[in-house]
């Protein structure tokens, strides 16, 4: 008799360890759900809060460019086309001797004139989206070879697709800061882009043939690290290649957004 209880005790308490068991097993998988939960959602949050601090950053870098490029139209060009003026009234009053000089000159302002106002649209953004991509890309190539920095083509495949606006000025500011990365580094000659309208998305590749870099070696600069955080932000796949003594290539991939149009 004593024995049968002894038993019944045991499995009793064997029932309450069990349970006390399962419990805490469920506790702790609760709480290490509730944990990933949060972990998740701090996780989006803070990408989320970086997202819109770039978005921040990009909106105050285009507008101080803005402002940049209107104070070049408006303040600096005016100046240069006032002096202008001024040159062609003195044209006739300019001694022989000094005459081929003096039109060499009102030749220099001319063409400061035309660049100040050229390199003033590539500042504006909304200039750059009444151009668009293409255009804005092929105006800033054509005002390098107006000056001799290096050769640039432009290649342009496919029928042109309307992007989304935000997006289009931060391809095209990207597209720039490969160019500025390419005249500063790069000691090339040559800068050939194409741009490939695609069905789904929109393929950019941009090579130069400069002294190029090794990629393993040769630590991330801020330019570097600006196109690439603005390629994630835009969704955007980026590949950057680089050869000592063949030169870099960076190729974007970016997706069309629902709203895309056909031009």
């Amino acid at each position: 008799m004593l024995q049968k209880e002894e038993i019944t005790l045991v499995v009793y308490v064997l029932i309450i360890v069990l349970f006390v068991c399962a419990f805490t097993v469920l506790f702790v998988l609760f709480f290490l759900k509730r944990k990933n939960i949060l972990l998740v959602r701090q996780l989006e949050e803070k990408q989320q809060f970086e997202k819109e601090l770039a978005k921040s950053q990009i909106e105050i870098k285009e507008n101080t460019l803005k402002n940049i490029g209107w104070e070049l139209h408006d303040n600096v060009g005016q100046l240069l086309s006032v002096a202008n003026i001024h040159l062609n009234m003195l044209e006739k009053e300019v001694p022989a001797p000094v005459s081929e000089r003096f039109t060499e000159t009102k030749q220099v302002i001319g063409q400061a004139i035309q660049e100040i106002r050229s390199l003033s649209k590539t500042l504006n953004n909304d200039v750059i989206l009444k151009n668009g991509l293409a255009a804005s890309i092929q105006i800033e190539l054509e005002r390098f070879n107006r000056l001799n920095f290096l050769k640039g083509t432009f290649t342009l495949q496919g029928v042109i697709k309307e992007l989304d606006s935000s997006d289009e000025i931060i391809i095209f500011r990207m597209v720039q800061e490969f160019f500025t990365n390419v005249l500063k580094h790069a000691k090339a000659d040559a800068l050939k882009v194409t741009l490939e309208y695609k069905e789904k998305d929109v393929y950019i590749k941009l090579q130069d043939n400069g002294v190029g870099f090794c990629t393993k070696t040769t630590s991330s600069n801020s330019g570097m690290e600006t196109m690439k955080s603005r390629a994630a932000l835009i969704g955007a796949a980026y590949s950057l290649t680089s050869i000592p003594g063949e030169g870099t290539t960076l190729e974007l991939i970016y997706p069309y957004k629902i709203n895309a149009t056909i031009l």
